[in-house]
């Protein structure tokens, strides 16, 4: 019998001793941590389901953030607006990192929108009569991926729209290898475009050689302008056009074109028409539509605008390439005078009638043009004008009931890709501030850069978040982890 009760004799006294009650009590606090962080990670959770914009994002190129165009533009929205994603939402994860991303920055701009912008997901496969109500949308492509709609309006994006992706990798194994995230520019310039309701008319004339301008084209569309292609030869220009854009003909106008267009502009004297204007920077002789400009007070320079100024060149970039200085004109409403347009391979314009031309933009008063074929002894500093040169200048015509102009840019190269698609530069905001100005249309102009998460590593550079991060990994974690140390050590001392 006594042989029997040992065992339990000795587990009483072990759960009576001082290592028992101190045991017990570091279990209990193991088990009341690991539960206090689990419902805090609930908590947490569920907060930031609520409350997408509690996320934080500490990538170098905030891949997860909204640029701030976009996060402008929601909390202005005065419509409502849907953005339907056309499978579930488990789908849209599982196809990879940069639909995680894309679903991050959907439920940001929805935050962002108070209630404005509602996102929805519909399995077209389980559900196919959802495709009804939209006529206008090719369903025979598999690229459509999302559709964004207000009121009667409605928008279909593709997956060319939201995603940038290796071509050459497509077209030899037929699978998708992404490279960045453009949803955000899609989903926002979309929103513009079917919440608007009557979009202002721009005609681009075509058949002339014209170099490309798909990049002005887009810009325009994205910020709800109804573009159009037309050919002089064979088509009338639009009655109903706010502008006609001309742009870097490589072959001149003939007279029955310049004609058209010079009548389209004066509009029998009621005036109120716009005409943008961009030269070629080849060698071209166009005599036709120089005669038709310097009728409006502005004449061509023979030759390349150059910059000579340190302050004005971009680094490495030449001579040819420069920051070019705002005059008054379309300046005011820009977000950010600050940041400036920039000219490459320019043309530069003489005003001759000050009365109803003037300069838009200018180089420094160390500029001056190099001859397309300059002469063996000819000399940068020789040619240097001692003022400054339009390189985009503005000649306005009055009417009885409104007014006309004629708007020219030196380079083709100014509206490229190259330069409007970086926010760095404020090519696109510009040429966007002149049409809307003109328009009476409110500055709404969205130009938003596509995220890739190839550099997307830790990148706080903010100084109070870079302290406060410090403070709390270098100092007050490790001050902690050193406090339980010694308590543990003290307590384990005295049992």
């Amino acid at each position: 019998m006594e042989q029997n009760n040992k065992p339990s004799k000795g587990i009483k006294a072990f759960l009576k001793s001082r290592k028992a009650r101190h045991g017990g009590m570091a279990i209990a606090l193991v088990i009341i941590v690991t539960a206090v962080v689990v419902v805090i990670n609930i908590i947490a959770n569920l907060l930031v389901d609520r409350f997408p914009n509690l996320k934080l994002d500490f990538t170098a190129n905030n891949a997860y953030a909204l640029q701030a165009d976009t996060v402008d533009y929601m909390n202005h929205l005065n419509k409502d607006a849907k953005v339907t994603i056309l499978m579930t939402e488990s789908q849209f994860e599982g196809r990879g990192e940069y639909f995680v991303q894309a679903k991050n920055l959907l439920e940001k701009m929805v935050a962002e929108s108070n209630g404005k912008l509602t996102l929805d997901y519909v399995d077209t496969t389980t559900n196919p009569g959802f495709t009804n109500k939209y006529k206008n949308v090719d369903w025979t492509s598999a690229t459509t991926i999302a559709i964004v709609e207000s009121g009667e309006q409605y928008q279909a994006l593709t997956l060319d729209d939201c995603f940038t992706y290796n071509q050459e990798y497509y077209s030899a194994y037929g699978y998708y290898e992404f490279e960045s995230t453009t949803i955000e520019q899609a989903v926002v310039t979309a929103v513009l475009n079917v919440t608007t309701e009557d979009k202002v008319v721009v005609d681009f004339i075509k058949g002339n050689q014209e170099s490309d301008y798909t990049a002005l084209k887009s810009l325009l569309t994205n910020n709800a302008y109804q573009v159009n292609e037309i050919s002089l030869v064979t088509d009338e220009l639009d009655e109903n056009a706010k502008f006609v854009v001309l742009h870097a003909p490589a072959v001149d106008l003939d007279d029955s074109a310049v004609k058209k267009v010079s009548d389209w502009l004066i509009n029998g004297e009621k005036y109120g028409r716009n005409l943008i204007y961009i030269p070629s920077n080849e060698n071209i002789n166009t005599p036709n539509i120089d005669a038709m400009i310097e009728e409006w007070g502005v004449k061509l320079t023979e030759g390349f605008v150059f910059e000579t100024s340190q302050d004005h060149l971009l680094n490495g970039a030449g001579q040819f390439a420069f920051i070019t200085d705002y005059t008054e004109y379309y300046k005011e409403k820009l977000k950010n005078p600050d940041i400036p347009v920039v000219a490459f391979q320019s043309r530069g314009f003489e005003i001759t009638d000050e009365n109803s031309a003037h300069a838009l933009l200018n180089t420094s008063n160390r500029a001056g043009v190099m001859p397309y074929e300059p002469a063996d002894d000819w000399d940068f500093n020789d040619a240097i004008s001692g003022k400054p040169i339009a390189v985009a200048a503005e000649s306005v015509k009055k009417g009885s009931e409104a007014e006309s102009r004629l708007i020219l840019f030196g380079s083709d190269r100014m509206l490229s890709s190259t330069f409007m698609n970086l926010n760095s530069f404020n090519n696109a905001a510009y040429v966007m501030n002149i049409f809307n100005t003109i328009s009476d249309k409110s500055d709404e102009s969205i130009v938003i850069e596509g995220k890739s998460l190839a550099d997307s590593e830790l990148g706080v550079t903010d100084v109070n978040t870079t302290t406060a991060m410090m403070i709390i990994f270098v100092i007050v974690i490790p001050l902690g982890i050193l406090i339980a140390g010694i308590i543990v050590w003290i307590r384990r001392r005295h049992l």
